[in-house]
C-alpha cells in the first residue's frame, strides 16, 4: 500500500509537471505573437510616416518602379532565360507591388536576383528553396552595394517578398545588367506622317453666277422688287446670237442710234442692280479685323515697351546681384560644405556597416533564444530536483504509512489471538466430547460382566 501510494503521488507530480510546462510554452508562444506584432505595426506605422513625408503619390511610386523593372526584364529577355528555367509564368504588371503569395513572391525574388546579378557580371549561386532567407538578403544586398547603389532601408523588408524595397532592388538589378550588356537608352524615333492633301473647299464668300442668282431671286421673293433673270436674258441672249449668226457676214455697221442706246442704258440700269450681303464668315471681313488687331497691338507695344526694358533692366541686375552674393555665400561656407560631405561619407560608412552586423543579428538572436529555452529547462529540471530533495512531504506520507502498517498489524495479531482462541475452544470441547464418549461406552460393559 506504501507503494500504491508513492506511485500515485509520483503520477500526479509529474502531470502537475507537464501542466506547469504546457502553460509556460504557452506563455512564450503568447509573449512571441505579441511581439512579433508590435514589431509589424511599427514597421507599418514608419512606412506610413515616411509615405506621408515624401508627399500623397509616394504611396504609388512602387507601382511606376514595378512597370519600368518589367520593361527591363523584357529587354533581358528574362522569360526565355529565367523563367523557363525554373518552370515559372510571367510577372504580371503589379507582381511586386501587392501582397498575393509572400512565399512564391520571395522565391521569384530571390530567383530574379540572382539571375541579375549573374548578368551583370558577378557570379551567383541560385538560391534554392530550403536555404535561409537571412542569409539570401545579406548576400543580396552586399552585391548591391558593390554597385554603388545606396541601401537605406533594414534587411526585414526583403522578407516579404513584395513592395516598395523589393522593386527598387530588382530596378537597380536590372540597370546594372542593362549597362553590363552595353544596352542604352535613346530618343525615341517618331515616324513621319505624310501631310494629307487640303481638300478644296468651297468658299462660299467667293461670288459666283448660280450664287448670284440664287441671292437675286431671294432678294425678289423679299421686296418683292422686279429683277432679270439672267438665265431667262442668258437665253434670250444666246437664241438671238444663233439666228443672226448667218447674218453676221452681212452687217457691216451698226444701225442703232448712240442716243436711243444711252436711253435705253439708263432705263434698264435700276433693274440690274445687284446686292450682295454680308457674311461674318467672308474672308475679307477676317483681314480687315487682323488689320485692326495688328494695329491695336503696334499702340500698345509702343507704350509698353518702354516698361518691359526698365523691368528688364532690374532683372538683370537683380540676377547679377543674386549670383555675387552666392559665390560670395559659396567661398565663405566651402569648408562647412567639405566638413558635411566628410560627415555625409562617415554616416554612409556607419550605416553600410550598420546593416552588415543587422544581418547577423537575425542569426545570434535565433541562437540566443534557443540557449534561453534550454537555459529555462535546466532551470526547471534544477528546481523539481531541488524541491523533490528539501520537500518533507514524502517523509511524512512515509511516516504516516508506518503508522498505519503498525494499527494494521496490531489488528491482525487480534485477529490471530482470536483465531488461535478459537480453535483452543473447540480442540478442547472436542476432546471433552471424545472423554464423554468413551466414558459411556466403558459402563455398560463393566455392567455386563457384573451380571
Amino acid at each position: 500500500m506504501a507503494e500504491e501510494a508513492e506511485g500515485g503521488g509520483g503520477v500526479r507530480r509529474g502531470a502537475a509537471v507537464g501542466d506547469r510546462d504546457r502553460d509556460r510554452d504557452r506563455d512564450r508562444d503568447r509573449d512571441r505573437d505579441r511581439d512579433r506584432d508590435r514589431d509589424r505595426d511599427r514597421d507599418r506605422g514608419r512606412d506610413e510616416e515616411g509615405a506621408a513625408e515624401r508627399g500623397p503619390g509616394a504611396a504609388y511610386r512602387m507601382f511606376v518602379l514595378m512597370e519600368e523593372l518589367l520593361d527591363k526584364l523584357k529587354l533581358l529577355s528574362y522569360e526565355e532565360e529565367a523563367l523557363r528555367r525554373h518552370n515559372m509564368r510571367p510577372l504580371s504588371r503589379h507582381y511586386f507591388a501587392l501582397p498575393t503569395n509572400p512565399g512564391e513572391q520571395f522565391f521569384m525574388f530571390c530567383t530574379l536576383a540572382a539571375w541579375l546579378i549573374t548578368k551583370a557580371g558577378h557570379p551567383f549561386e541560385q538560391p534554392q528553396e530550403y536555404d535561409d532567407p537571412n542569409a539570401i538578403i545579406s548576400n543580396v544586398l552586399s552585391q548591391l552595394r558593390s554597385f554603388g547603389r545606396p541601401v537605406d532601408f533594414p534587411p526585414s523588408k526583403l522578407k516579404a517578398g513584395y513592395g516598395e524595397q523589393v522593386c527598387y532592388v530588382l530596378d537597380c538589378l536590372a540597370e546594372e545588367a542593362l549597362k553590363y550588356s552595353g544596352f542604352s537608352w535613346k530618343r525615341p524615333a517618331y515616324p513621319t506622317e505624310e501631310l494629307e492633301e487640303e481638300e478644296i473647299i468651297e468658299d462660299y464668300a467667293e461670288l459666283t453666277l448660280n450664287k448670284l442668282e440664287e441671292d437675286v431671286v431671294e432678294e425678289e421673293s423679299d421686296n418683292e422688287e422686279n429683277f432679270i433673270d439672267l438665265n431667262v436674258l442668258k437665253g434670250k441672249t444666246y437664241g438671238s446670237y444663233m439666228n443672226d449668226a448667218p447674218k453676221h457676214e452681212e452687217i457691216l455697221q451698226s444701225t442703232t442710234d448712240a442716243v436711243e442706246w444711252n436711253l435705253e442704258v439708263e432705263r434698264v440700269l435700276p433693274q440690274l442692280k445687284v446686292t450682295v450681303r454680308t457674311d461674318n464668315k467672308d474672308w475679307r471681313i477676317h483681314v480687315d479685323q487682323m488689320h485692326q488687331h495688328k494695329d491695336g497691338i503696334e499702340s500698345s507695344l509702343k507704350e509698353t515697351r518702354g516698361y518691359l526694358d526698365k523691368l528688364h533692366n532690374e532683372i538683370s541686375r537683380t540676377l547679377e546681384k543674386i549670383n555675387s552674393r552666392e559665390k560670395y555665400i559659396n567661398n565663405q561656407l566651402e569648408h562647412l560644405v567639405q566638413e558635411y560631405r566628410s560627415a555625409q561619407a562617415l554616416l554612409s560608412e556607419a550605416k553600410e556597416k550598420y546593416q552588415e552586423g543587422s544581418g547577423g543579428v537575425t542569426e545570434r538572436i535565433k541562437v540566443l533564444s534557443e540557449i534561453t529555452e534550454a537555459l529555462e529547462r535546466v532551470k526547471q529540471e534544477t528546481e523539481e530536483k531541488g524541491s523533490s530533495m528539501t520537500d518533507g512531504a514524502p517523509l511524512v506520507k512515509i511516516k504516516q504509512a508506518l503508522t498505519k502498517l503498525k494499527q494494521e498489524t496490531i489488528h491482525m495479531d487480534i485477529q490471530i489471538g482470536v483465531m488461535e482462541h478459537t480453535l483452543l475452544q473447540s480442540k478442547l470441547k472436542e476432546k471433552s466430547n471424545m472423554a464423554r464418549d468413551m466414558h459411556a461406552a466403558m459402563i455398560p460393559e463393566a455392567t455386563v460382566g457384573a451380571y
